[in-house]
């Protein structure tokens, strides 16, 4: 059994402000004071020793928020590009509320997140090709730490795709969006068979 146990980054600027950050890596999505501050608590409540590797995407905020999760554990750490947060193509680093009037039928009445159909036109990436890569990513896991217990700092909408996999439910709007470093944990068997034994967890 490999046990997963998925951190979103701590806040940034961009969270506060409704920008859709998507991979945008600037200034404005790395980690503000109480981001830095949600990572420093989650590092005295929840003790990562236990693990055996950390895996990290490779945008700034979830560098950040691993290093300070890291500091005393001091895993292993690897970083790996199908971690990303999703892509929304031309519409990485916009105002959420500014493409919810310019395009309304292209997000959801219920939760304010994007439709699938919204990649069409911003040229992003599809709901199912995080889940993709995601799945690609347990599945390699699962063969090469058969016992793990593997620490994994990424992002919302990646957490979800996580879910999605786990829950084999239609799509990612079917899950919330995690709270900034919130901790979500999934055991996947062998065979592929994996529990959503907790999500969303605030320490």
């Amino acid at each position: 059994m490999t046990e997963f146990y998925l951190i979103r980054h701590g806040q940034t600027t961009g969270n506060t402000q409704g920008i859709k950050q998507g991979t945008t890596n600037t200034a404005i999505t790395h980690l503000n004071e109480t981001g830095q501050q949600q990572a420093q608590r989650l590092h005295d409540h929840f003790a990562i020793d236990f693990a055996d590797q950390l895996f990290v995407s490779p945008l700034i905020r979830t560098q950040q928020t691993a290093a300070i999760v890291n500091q005393t554990a001091a895993l292993p750490q690897t970083v790996d590009q199908r971690l990303l947060e999703i892509s929304y193509g031309r519409w990485d680093g916009q105002l959420n509320a500014e493409l919810k009037q310019q395009y309304p039928a292209l997000f959801s009445d219920l939760t304010g997140d994007v439709l699938p159909a919204y990649a069409a036109e911003a040229g992003g990436e599809t709901f199912a090709d995080v889940e993709r890569r995601v799945a690609d990513f347990v599945a390699e896991k699962v063969r090469d730490y058969p016992t793990g217990k593997l620490v994994v700092v990424t992002h919302g909408f990646t957490v979800r795709s996580f879910v999605v996999n786990a829950l084999q439910v239609p799509h990612p709007l079917a899950v919330p969006e995690p709270d900034n470093t919130s901790v979500t944990k999934i055991r996947v068997t062998a065979k592929g068979q994996q529990v959503l034994e907790y999500f969303n967890r605030i320490y």
